[in-house]
This record gives C-alpha cells, structure tokens and sequence, in this order.
C-alpha cells in the first residue's frame, strides 16, 4: 500500500494533464509522418518521460513556495512524498526521454534534449523572470520538430513557430489562474508584470496567431481559414470581454477552447513523409 500511494502521488506531482496531453499531441503528429508503431510507442515513452520529468522538477523547485500558499494538492509541499523520491524521479525520467530520442538520429535528438533543457531552465528559476515565455516558446517549437526530424524530414517553419506561437500562448493562459499565489511567494514571470487583463490578452493573440500559422502555413487548408480565424476570434473577444467581470475566467476558457482548435488543426494538417 505504502508504494501505491508514493506512485500515486508521483503520478499527482508530475502535472499528468499536460505532461499526457503533449504526449499525445507529439504521438499523433508522429502519426502522420508513416512511422511504424514502434516508432510511435518510442516516440511516446520519450516525450512523457521528458514531460515528467519537467512537471516533477517544477514541484520540487516549487514545494517551499506551494506549501506557504497552501496548496494542499501538491504532493511535496504537502508532505507526502519525499523530495529525495522526487529527485531520483526526475534523474531516471530524463535519462529515459534522452536515451529515448537517440534512435530517431542526431539531429531529433539534439532537438529533444534542448527542448527538455529549456523546459528544466524554467522550473530553475526563467519563470519568475522576464523572460519567463521564452522557455514556452523554445520547448514547444523544438518538441515538434524533435517529432518530424526523426522521420528524417527538415521541420517546416509553419510547425515550429505554431508549435512556439502555442507555448507561449499556454504560458500566459497556465498562469492566469495562479496569478495572486505567485505574486505572494515572489514569481515575477512576464505575465505578472502584465496583470490578468494584459495576459488574457497576450494569450489570446498569440493562440489566434498560432491558428493563423496553422490555416496559411500546410498546404490544402488555407481554405479552411475563412471559417476557422474569424470563428476563433470571435470566441476570444467575446472571452476577453466577458472575462472582465471581477472573478471571470471566462478569457482564459476562450484560450483553451481556441487552442484546442490548434491542436485539432495541427493534427489535421500533419506532416506527410516524404
């Protein structure tokens, strides 16, 4: 029992909804690339095993400024998983997203392993700072073309500044709802500095930029556009000015709901082998 629980709340502090979210998003983009199921199977131990051990060194960075806010969810903050646990976690889950990558070749590899490295600098100390997007940015451009560069194609420009336009859109939108305990424990991220208003708005942007990139950049979708964009940003208006009332999420449900759209193009376009 004592190690279902400690699995349990590993599972609970490596922030599962992203970590198998991405997962999935890279699996599928592999997909579409001709790769075999092995090749998917890896492709998806290697990302969730990088994802991991980003979520679990956030919440080891982090415990000390969880447990003063009390945020009870969290397992470290909380007491109920042991830091040294969390550590050899994060150990053996990055050396499994590297070991990982080395089969798709050189150059994915190198692409995963500074994608990871980006993502770790964040939880090391880029998030309370200024630049806290760029990591969003880099890691996410870089992780999609860790996915098409182990097909032996060139990532196009399309994919990866969507894949960095997203990240950076999920920086400000993850944020949002953090905003007050963040600014109490010392986060200055750039999101911070721009306050919920100047964040919702940013997101927005930048998620309406990512469909952009996504309609114009794949052949055989830029038809699509004339439905897609003025939809989507007709959700995010609307979100951000009913997200103006005191207490509304309703800017941040606008983000979600626009960059699920993303995901569902991103997918749809795919990259085809060649």
């Amino acid at each position: 029992m004592r190690h279902l629980a400690t699995a349990c709340a590993l599972v609970r502090a490596s922030h599962p909804v992203p970590a198998f979210g991405v997962t999935a998003i890279a699996t599928g983009l592999a997909a579409t690339t001709g790769r075999g199921a092995a090749g998917l199977l890896l492709t998806a131990a290697a990302v969730l095993a990088g994802q991991l051990s980003v979520g679990w060194l956030n919440d080891l960075v982090d415990a000390e400024r969880d447990a003063r806010v009390g945020r009870c969810g969290k397992p470290i903050a909380a007491g109920v998983l042991s830091r040294d646990v969390v550590l050899v976690a994060v150990v053996v889950a990055a050396l499994v997203a590297v070991l990982g990558s080395v089969p798709f070749g050189a150059a994915a590899a190198a692409a995963h392993v500074l994608a990871l490295v980006s993502a770790w600098a964040y939880d090391l100390g880029v998030k309370a700072g200024p630049l806290s997007v760029v990591p969003y940015a880099v890691s996410f451009g870089l992780l999609l073309a860790f996915v098409t560069l182990g097909s032996g194609n060139p990532p196009p420009l399309w994919l990866v500044l969507a894949g960095a336009l997203l990240g950076s859109a999920a920086h400000f939108a993850n944020v949002l709802p953090d905003l007050h305990d963040d600014a109490v424990t010392g986060v200055r991220g750039l999101p911070h500095r721009l306050g919920a208003a100047g964040s919702s708005a940013v997101a927005a942007a930048l998620v309406l930029a990512a469909s952009t990139a996504l309609v114009f950049g794949p052949p055989g979708l830029a038809a699509a556009g004339w439905v897609v964009l003025p939809g989507a940003a007709l959700v995010l208006v609307v979100g951000l000015v009913l997200g103006r009332r005191p207490g509304a999420r309703t800017a941040f449900h606008a983000v979600l709901l626009v960059a699920l759209l993303d995901v569902v193009l991103l997918l749809g376009a795919g990259v085809s082998p060649s």
